[in-house]
């Protein structure tokens, strides 16, 4: 029997069209770096998204399942493409700025991507990339830049505002099938070419939903979110959908992400909601103790993208700032826990719940398979491989114009569900902790050492700013810990003094005999650390490593 309710799809256009209409007062203010910040009132935005459409539709020929790229930053043109793009029914494809320069050729033209958006401070970039984007036949160009940069390697170049400015603020929106592809992002190809993940509007809506529920991120009118994590990055986590569907305004910080920026745009705008990666919050951290600001409006920060060192999150604490940890990859859309703590807990009891990597919401499905293909128990000891399923979880990867999805065997399980490559337990009511990734776990002597845990203890050293831990060959115990450390100015921590720091804390066969200075951590495109580059440097011997006795 078929219920009696309307089959209305949900969609972007929805989206689009609620924050125009019920949230038009709330603004979008991006961040100039000088003089008065860019302010623009969603009733606004969602117009000009409108016009955009019919510029693209109009103008450039846009049709239904064309790819439009963006290389751009979060600001509110970058907004009212997340917006107009996929409810015209083609598909927003956000490029990642910081990739190599041959992955993002790699990537448009696996896309076939046809129009590029792409911010005038980033013409640099784009331009000696053009001639190797073969599919793409228009550069639209926002806010001031050289264009003279793509004489000769772009075949039409067009300035967004005089691109939109004369078009109609009415479009007569497709009806959409929510399965149709919304949005595209591509994995920071740490291993193997980018893959590409296709997000629909249905996966699109329902993240959205849970975004702003209060277990999560819980957005209201009542807020102001800076999301410091790059719209090109998963979407920024979902929370440009999420504030144009809950009203909450939206602080954008342009291309000014460094710490002493983002303290300036903080303390003048007073958010109350933040989003970003650990590496953002430790610069900040570093700005705040040399020049003091006042950040007192924000009351939470969602940390994710890698893990959260706890002594991160207790030096915001005595900011009383609160962090909430959050795990998610492309995959994922990326919400895919949240640490909300339960209620009527002290802080100490507290505690453990903050440091894991949350509790999962409803629509994402968990189990941890075994090494020998067994189920692990939900009892907070039993450790596996963590698999998900879900309205917003990938079931496949884009497999290139005209290919049919692929579905490689070490991402998804036979049955469907995606191998995340996190290794971890989850308790009896849902929160999961993660050890390490499966690849970056240390086999030593048949037991294993998490990477995470020792970074953790090790980045809680009063002299240590950054700490990355890989595995490196044994001839005893087959793999070691190799712990590479970032030291703090006027440092004067040696590795005997770290390793005596570590040995009140871990099991004394887990703490490392291999130590190595270095200037920095390396880190990825989104601002993981990117071990790969501390395996080889090790293995090519770029590496000045102590080995204590």
């Amino acid at each position: 029997m078929l219920s009696t309710m309307q089959d209305v799809p949900l969609t972007v256009t929805r989206i689009l069209v609620h924050g125009t209409l019920v949230h038009g007062d709330s603004k979008i203010t991006t961040w100039t770096g000088t003089g008065e910040p860019q302010r623009r009132t969603f009733r606004e935005t969602g117009l000009r998204a409108v016009q955009l459409a019919n510029a693209l539709r109009d103008e450039l020929g846009v049709r239904r399942d064309d790819r439009v790229a963006t290389l751009m930053w979060n600001n509110a043109e970058h907004v009212e493409a997340y917006l107009a793009i996929p409810a015209m029914g083609a598909i927003l494809h956000t490029l990642n700025l910081r990739l190599p320069a041959e992955q993002l050729v790699w990537i448009t033209k696996h896309a076939a991507d046809r129009v590029v958006l792409v911010n005038g401070s980033l013409l640099p970039l784009l331009a000696p990339l053009l001639p190797g984007m073969e599919s793409v036949e228009h550069v639209v160009v926002v806010g001031p830049g050289d264009t003279s940069l793509l004489d000769g390697c772009a075949p039409a170049v067009h300035e967004y505002e005089s691109l939109i400015g004369d078009r109609p603020t009415t479009y007569d929106w497709p009806e959409l099938d929510e399965r149709e592809a919304a949005a595209m992002c591509y994995t920071s190809g740490t291993t193997g070419d980018p893959k590409g993940v296709l997000f629909s509007h249905r996966s699109i809506y329902l993240h959205s939903m849970q975004v702003n529920m209060a277990e999560s991120m819980a957005l209201t009118t009542s807020d102001t979110t800076l999301p410091v994590v790059p719209m090109f990055h998963v979407n920024a986590w979902g929370i440009p959908h999420a504030a144009f569907m809950s009203g909450i305004n939206l602080l954008m910080p342009d291309r000014f992400l460094q710490p002493g920026p983002l303290a300036e745009m903080i303390e003048a705008e007073r958010p109350t909601h933040a989003a970003a990666v650990p590496t953002i919050w430790q610069g900040l951290l570093g700005e705040l103790t040399a020049r003091p600001r006042d950040i007192s409006s924000l009351a939470s920060v969602v940390i994710g993208g890698s893990a959260c060192p706890p002594a991160l999150m207790e030096a915001y604490d005595k900011l009383g700032v609160r962090v909430c940890h959050a795990w998610g990859m492309t995959e994922t859309s990326p919400l895919g826990s949240l640490a909300q703590t339960p209620p009527g807990l002290t802080p100490e009891q507290e505690w453990p719940y903050r440091i894991s990597q949350g509790r999962f919401p409803a629509g994402v499905e968990a189990r941890l398979a075994g090494p020998d293909g067994e189920f692990m128990p939900w009892d907070g000891e039993a450790a596996g491989e963590l698999e998900v399923r879900g309205p917003w979880i990938a079931g496949a990867y884009y497999g290139g114009a005209g290919a049919d999805p692929f579905r490689p065997e070490d991402k998804f399980s036979p049955d469907g569900w995606l191998r995340t490559g996190d290794v971890g337990t989850i308790t009896p009511d849902g929160y999961l902790t993660l050890t390490d990734r499966a690849k970056d776990v240390i086999k030593s002597g048949g037991e294993w050492i998490s990477s995470v845990e020792l970074e953790n203890h090790l980045m809680a050293h009063p002299e240590v700013a950054e700490a990355a831990v890989v595995a490196v060959p044994d001839d005893k115990w087959g793999e070691r810990p190799l712990a590479t450390v970032v030291l703090k100015e006027g440092s004067s921590a040696t590795y005997e003094s770290l390793r005596a720091f570590l040995a009140g804390r871990i099991a004394h066969w887990q703490l490392p005999e291999r130590w190595a200075i270095i200037p920095a951590v390396p880190k990825t495109s989104v601002g993981k650390f990117d071990k790969k580059v501390i395996r080889k440097d090790y293995a090519d011997g770029k590496l000045d490593v102590t080995k204590l006795s």
